[in-house]
């Protein structure tokens, strides 16, 4: 496999599961405002773990959803600062 097609296949991946964080962030929320099941933090958080850092930052502001939880409020954007600075680092080594 070449660079070419190992980059396809990692920004198919993050926009995926960037796109599953986002949308688990919204259904979190509606679950919560109808009193249903709801999803639980640690899978949240996984996801976001995960690569989907942006997509569940995004689903926090959007949806409104765990904004206060200092896990969440603080949590999220550490977790994608150090993804940041990890693709950084592998991009320069």
């Amino acid at each position: 496999m070449d660079g070419k097609n190992l980059l396809h296949i990692i920004l198919f991946y993050l926009l995926f599961t960037n796109m599953i964080a986002f949308f688990m962030f919204g259904i979190d929320k509606w679950k919560a405002k109808h009193d249903k099941w709801r999803t639980r933090e640690a899978g949240l958080l996984m996801i976001a773990l995960l690569g989907g850092s942006i997509g569940a930052w995004l689903g926090m502001r959007v949806w409104h959803h765990k904004t206060l939880h200092k896990k969440f409020k603080y949590g999220i954007p550490l977790i994608l600062a150090a993804q940041i600075i990890a693709a950084i680092l592998i991009l320069i080594i």
